[in-house]
Order: C-alpha cells, then sequence, then structure tokens
C-alpha cells in the first residue's frame, strides 16, 4: 500500500489502481489449483510368484552350525573344539546337505581377524552360503 503525499495544497484525486483485490483472488485461484492437482505416484511393476496352496508343507527349517572363534585362535564347531585344518571336511560334508545348513559364527572379541577370516574362506571354498555373524553386540562401542 502506498500513500501519495505532496506538497502542493491542491486535494487531486488519485487515479491508481487498488491491487490488492487482484492479488487476493489470485492466491485463492493459485491455492485451489493445488489442492486440486492430482498427487504424483510413482508404480513400480513387480512380478510377485503365485501363491501356493495352503495344502503345500512349508520348507523344512535349515539346521543351524554354531561356529566360535576363541580369543586364541580356537576354532568351536557346535560346542567342541575342531583344528583349522579340518575345516574344510566338515564344510563340505555341511553343504552336501539339502537344506544347506545356516552358519552362525560368533568370533570373540579378542579374536584375531585372520583366524576368523580363514573360518569364512573355507566355508566360502566349499560353496556354503548361509552365514552370518551373532551376539555382535559386545563389538560396539
Amino acid at each position: 500500500m502506498s500513500m501519495n503525499v505532496s506538497t502542493s495544497g491542491t486535494d487531486a484525486p488519485v487515479c491508481d489502481v487498488n491491487t490488492t483485490p487482484l492479488i487476493d483472488v489470485m492466491l485463492v485461484l493459485l491455492v485451489m489449483l493445488i489442492v486440486t492437482l492430482p498427487l504424483m505416484t510413482h508404480a513400480v511393476k513387480l512380478d510377485m510368484p503365485r501363491p501356493t496352496p495352503d495344502s503345500a508343507e512349508p520348507p523344512p527349517p535349515a539346521e543351524i552350525i554354531q561356529i566360535g572363534v576363541e580369543f586364541d585362535g580356537t576354532v568351536v564347531w557346535n560346542g567342541s573344539p575342531v583344528p583349522m585344518s579340518s575345516l574344510d571336511g566338515y564344510f563340505r560334508v555341511e553343504s552336501a546337505k539339502d537344506p544347506q545348513p545356516e552358519i552362525h559364527l560368533r568370533p570373540d572379541s579378542r579374536a584375531r581377524y585372520d583366524a576368523v577370516a580363514n573360518v569364512m574362506a573355507a566355508a566360502q571354498r566349499q560353496k556354503m552360503v548361509k552365514m552370518g555373524f551373532t551376539n555382535v553386540a559386545e563389538f560396539r562401542d
């Protein structure tokens, strides 16, 4: 809003257009346009597998193998110590099973990295695919 202040003593009429109602109408139209626009939806096509009948049995759960690596490099297979040289044989027997067992690897926080890496490498050489670390909360700061 502006005001015309003149120093002359004449009171001449002001011939400016009042734009305030025009701006108000434009803002209302803009808000109505924004509200009525459809929302952008991004669709992703997924090819989902067909549902199986309820009569089909779910596959049996996989066996779990607990492997621990102690601070001195000792490998513990389901509670019994195993020499590092015979791990390949153990993994060879387990990888032939169907379904393949899961390996839950639990290294001690003071265990050397190379001992843990050797266990993982032995599992990988024998095509073991289901492997994970358990109880890693003790490694967090």
